[in-house]
């Protein structure tokens, strides 16, 4: 199929594909006589695999590894386990940063009148007095 029946098939778009050809995330298409990408079921599958991991959060450099572990009919899914557990841990730290943000914000915007007065206790915080 060519890369436009490849990303309608992933549902990833042909810029992405051949940015993830270019950094060996996906191994390069072959080409026609005149030069077109073609690309099988199997890298149509990967690059399902690569999307449904960017919507999980997985980076690229882990989305490699799972790549090349999904591939690895020999892995231990304890690796498997481990790159997942080790995500999940950036994940809880993030939502713990955006939650102290958030009750941050919250406990600003609280004590902000919200009226006409120029006192505003959200720049003023802001503005680090």
């Amino acid at each position: 199929m060519t890369i436009g029946e490849a990303a309608k098939a992933s549902g990833v778009n042909a810029k992405l594909i051949r940015y993830y050809e270019s950094i060996g995330l996906i191994p390069a298409a072959g080409r026609t006589a005149s030069g077109y990408r073609v690309y099988a079921p199997a890298e149509v599958n990967v690059l399902r695999f690569v999307k449904r991991a960017r919507t999980l959060g997985f980076g690229i450099e882990r989305i490699q590894r799972l790549v090349g572990l999904w591939q690895d009919r020999s892995r231990c899914s304890s690796e498997v386990k481990r790159v997942a557990l080790e995500h999940i841990g950036e994940l809880e730290a993030k939502i713990a940063e955006l939650a102290a943000m958030r009750d941050t914000l919250r406990e600003l915007a609280d004590t902000c009148h919200g009226d006409d007065r120029p006192d505003c206790p959200i720049l003023r915080d802001l503005a680090g007095r």
